[in-house]
């Protein structure tokens, strides 16, 4: 059974900068996809980053271009998200996704597993 385990959320200052979690279980992912996704109060849920395990390809959607960074530990099955220059308009709940597939997708629907989500809130 595929577990993923977000951690990292909280309250941040804008301009200020978080890291977000991702503990993987119950597989070997080297043929998955691994992606983060977040959704606002009242808005679909959005594509952010995607990261192909084996190889390391990174993808990246138009809000995190520049200022996110998705990447992984293999020793720790952990996937992270680094969020830098933060807006209040980043605020939302952040979700860790599985694609047991390895090819890179931005819609929620083609992946497989998710996490409960991490909130991550920042004041102007």
């Amino acid at each position: 059974q595929v577990q993923l385990v977000e951690s990292g959320g909280g309250l941040v200052q804008a301009g200020g900068s978080l890291r977000l979690s991702c503990a993987a279980s119950g597989r070997t992912f080297s043929n998955y996809v691994m992606g983060w996704f977040r959704q606002a109060p009242g808005k679909e849920r959005e594509f952010v980053a995607a990261l192909r395990w084996s190889g390391g390809i990174t993808y990246y959607g138009d809000s995190a271009k520049g200022r996110f960074t998705i990447s992984r530990d293999n020793a720790k099955n952990t996937v992270y998200l680094h969020m830098n220059s933060l807006k209040p308009e980043d605020t939302a709940v952040y979700y860790c996704a599985a694609r047991q597939f390895p090819i890179a997708t931005m819609r929620a629907v083609d992946y497989d597993y998710w996490g409960q989500g991490t909130q991550v809130t920042v004041s102007s």
